[in-house]
């Protein structure tokens, strides 16, 4: 799977990412017997999970709560993202969560599958803060075996539709240790100040005021708990799905420029193999766009090296018949202009009208209109005699001219 980093990955805090035979039992067990328990509550049939799943994760401050809309609206998801920490409100969790500890495998495992199953998430999901144990990074691999089982199973029936190609991405937004600190704390304050204006007024919403946002020393063991822990959990996933690790550093635009770079289409990794196949012919717009420019170079200098007389008589017309025509409609941007020079019999000559226009910066269309003409009538018959008339109509477009006012 690809893998990109804008910074040298944080080296390796706890032990290596694979599970010990003690975790992989656990791991084992846990998805079992959460994985029997929904099948008797919703059938297999009805195991319908996400069509694509991506597993946001990041340091603490990292800006993930910041981020999610954007990489949501990015990857077209009209839903909500699932916050791990939201689901997890029993005053156990809420206990653990605030003394900078994390919720029992079991319990995370249990309330998430049953979620994903939720109509609303069918086509994609966010997940915030899933995985960030090793067992849980098990017990995601298993789901996943699972989700393929499913799509195997129902291929070649009329549920195929509900149990297509599972996509997963990890992505994991990224600040060091002091940068994650100060954001906590920076948080913690502007958290605290809100809710006291709430309370002074009345209008809004309280936030969710994490003690850990207000003690340097807690602060610094979410920081710790990440690296020694969720970090290595994340890193094992980046050689099975789709992983990119993001600089959050930087400002809001910059984090979002880098997300998008992340998140190019990878349509040969996502769409079901038969439909790729199909499309197999028709390439990506990005491919053919990357050397455009130089491609184009190449075709006018052999048009002018190769085929110089109809070049010429080309770009003689260019000069004397569209050119006075565009300068008239400069403001509007768009020039109409039919011919029915012989010039353009040549299909090559419409391929070098249009990338002349191409490297002087317009966007140039050709149609081509066959009209049939009276010429003469057969006198013994009465029938009339047409001749085709082909009528080039060339469209110019440009950027209009700003006109100023007052």
């Amino acid at each position: 799977m690809p893998t990109s980093t804008s910074l040298s990955p944080l080296p390796p805090i706890a032990a290596s990412g694979k599970l010990n035979d003690l975790e992989i039992k656990d791991a084992h067990l846990i998805f079992g017997s959460v994985w029997q328990g929904i099948l008797a509550d919703f059938g297999r049939k009805n195991l319908r999970f996400p069509k694509e799943i991506i597993l946001l994760g990041g340091a603490p401050g990292a800006g993930k709560g910041t981020n999610t809309d954007f990489i949501r609206k990015t990857r077209g998801l009209t839903c909500r993202p699932i916050i791990l920490s939201s689901l997890l409100d029993s005053p156990e969790a809420k206990a653990l969560k605030n003394a900078g500890n994390m919720v029992g495998d079991r319990e995370v495992v249990g309330l998430l599958l049953r979620h994903l199953l939720r109509i609303e998430y069918r086509d994609g999901v966010i997940l915030d803060g899933f995985p960030r144990t090793k067992v849980q990074v098990e017990c995601l691999k298993l789901l996943v075996d699972e989700m393929h089982a499913l799509r195997r199973e129902f291929y070649h029936t009329p549920l195929s539709i509900h149990f297509r190609q599972p996509t997963i991405h990890i992505m994991v937004l990224f600040v060091d240790e002091k940068e994650s600190v100060a954001r906590q704390l920076r948080r913690g304050r502007e958290t605290r100040a809100r809710n006291e204006e709430v309370a002074r007024t009345g209008l809004g919403e309280m936030l969710e005021d994490r003690p850990t946002d207000h003690d340097e020393t807690l602060a610094r063991r979410r920081y710790r708990v990440f690296k020694e822990q969720t970090w290595d959990a994340l890193q094992s996933l980046k050689e099975i799905f789709h992983y990119h690790f993001i600089n959050a550093h930087g400002p809001i635009v910059e984090v979002e420029r880098n997300i998008l770079h992340e998140l190019d289409y990878q349509s040969t990794l996502e769409l079901d193999p038969r439909t790729v196949d199909r499309l197999r012919g028709v390439p990506v717009a990005s491919e053919i766009i990357v050397h455009a420019r130089q491609e184009l170079v190449k075709r006018l200098d052999s048009y002018e090296l190769e085929h110089g007389e109809l070049f010429a008589k080309v770009v003689v017309f260019i000069e004397k018949k569209v050119v006075p025509i565009v300068l008239r409609h400069a403001i509007s941007g768009v020039a109409q202009i039919n011919a029915e020079d012989s010039v353009f019999e040549d299909p090559l000559a419409l391929a070098m009208l249009i990338d002349v226009f191409s490297e002087r910066g317009y966007h140039a269309v050709v149609d081509v209109h066959k009209i049939e003409v009276p010429e003469r009538v057969d006198l013994s018959t009465g029938e009339i005699k047409c001749r085709t008339k082909k009528v080039f109509r060339i469209q110019i477009r440009f950027p209009g001219s700003e006109i100023r006012r007052g």
